[in-house]
């Protein structure tokens, strides 16, 4: 244990630095901060290369861990109400903030256009469960559509529940082999994270420019306070509310997965990470991270559902609109019941987004003032989503522990 908290200790260090070093070096050689994306690009892409077998394995191999239908049924609506929850306080701190707050001044919409919500198709339910739904499993797999991967692996983790012991035995030996293998180039991967962290931080930067920055800073400091907000005070008290773990203890324990997740903006990306760090120093076990953390990684929407709260106030109020009590209690519930479900179709914030200001009826073309500064944003709400989708891990193994 003392040697993989060095170890642990050692690559968060080295990470820092990279993160420290990448905003320095964009800054200061933005030129060839630009030309050096393909180190960060390839490191992300040797994350999401692990990702599908490691989801896929991970959940069939839990699910025949739990034992019954029973179990599974109890464990999932566990892990999808919590998830709801934290995603649900997320929105309502994010509305609080900007009802106190107040930022961003009527401005007219004349020149602004936003032409990638034209390319969204309207919304409709239906599609969204459709989309749920691998119609080729093999497809699903190729293409790296999460929640279809997800959807299949439960049913055929369920499925395998009713085969007799010699027949899962083997099932069984595949996929843990798969899993432990994927994991095993997870720890690879992770050695090259600080070259990653430092030309995907520098890359950044060069590209948004520091100027922009300061443009939206108000409306940036509020996105950000949000997130730290509900990162280091709500989160906490949902983990010390359900449990008896130290949460600020823990969260250090695991802080290199919301670390990862900043970098790379992604939570798929993240996700091996994620296991490998959960188990190894934050004590959860591997059955339940299993299960917890791939369902996370596509359906808890945290910073992703603060953000664009704090989104549509703000273009709210650069269009003089000042939406009421009911108008800002139905922008949360939308929030919410999107953020579950709209995660398995592509560009998913930007599908909410649209969806969200057409249902308000404010006009799209604000988007065209705040984008400048989403892929920064992107990198913060992304490492909430992951540090969530820690607590709730916990939560749920000491739950399961405790039975």
């Amino acid at each position: 244990m003392i040697k993989k908290l060095k170890k642990y200790a050692t690559t968060n260090t080295l990470v820092v630095i990279g993160i420290i070093l990448g905003v320095a070096f964009g800054i200061l050689f933005p030129e060839i901060a630009l030309k050096q994306k393909v180190i960060g690009t390839a490191f992300v892409y040797f994350l999401k290369m692990l990702v599908v077998p490691l989801v896929f394995s991970s959940i069939f191999v839990a699910i025949l861990g739990l034992g019954s239908v029973e179990h599974l049924k109890r464990m999932g609506l566990k892990t999808i109400g919590l998830y709801i929850l934290t995603t649900a306080l997320a929105v309502m701190t994010a509305i609080a903030a900007m009802n106190i707050f107040h930022i961003g001044e009527k401005v007219s919409s004349a020149g602004l256009a936003f032409e990638k919500a034209t390319t969204i198709a309207p919304f409709s339910f239906e599609d969204m469960i459709l989309s749920f739904i691998p119609t080729n499993i093999f497809h699903a797999l190729s293409s790296g559509a999460m929640m279809q991967v997800i959807v299949f692996a439960i049913l055929f983790g369920v499925a395998a529940l009713y085969l007799s012991k010699t027949q899962q035995a083997p099932l069984i030996n595949l996929f843990t082999s798969v899993s432990e293998a994927m994991l095993k180039m997870a720890e690879w991967v992770i050695l090259m994270t600080p070259i990653g962290v430092f030309s995907l931080i520098s890359y950044v930067i060069a590209e948004q420019g520091i100027d922009v920055v300061f443009g939206l800073y108000k409306y940036m400091l509020v996105v950000v306070g949000v997130i730290i907000f509900h990162a280091i005070v709500t989160l906490p008290a949902i983990l010390r509310l359900f449990t008896k773990v130290n949460p600020y203890k823990y969260l250090s324990l695991v802080r290199e997965a919301p670390i990862m997740a900043f970098s790379t903006a992604s939570s798929a990306a993240t996700l091996p990470v994620s296991m490998r760090v959960v188990e190894e120093m934050g004590g959860v076990d591997k059955k339940n991270a299993s299960f917890v953390l791939p369902l996370g990684a596509t359906v808890s929407m945290d910073g992703t559902a603060a953000y664009l709260s704090v989104a549509v106030l703000y273009i709210a109020n650069l269009a003089g609109v000042t939406l009421s009590f009911a108008d800002q209690v139905l922008l949360g519930i939308t929030v919410v019941a999107l953020s579950v479900g709209v995660a398995a179709l592509p560009s998913a914030s930007l599908v909410m987004m649209v969806v969200i200001l057409n249902q308000i009826g404010l006009p799209v073309e604000y988007m065209a003032l705040i984008v400048a500064v989403d892929r920064i944003l992107d990198m913060c709400r992304t490492s909430l989503n992951v540090t969530s989708d820690l607590i709730v891990t916990k939560i749920i193994d000491e739950s399961e522990k405790r039975r």
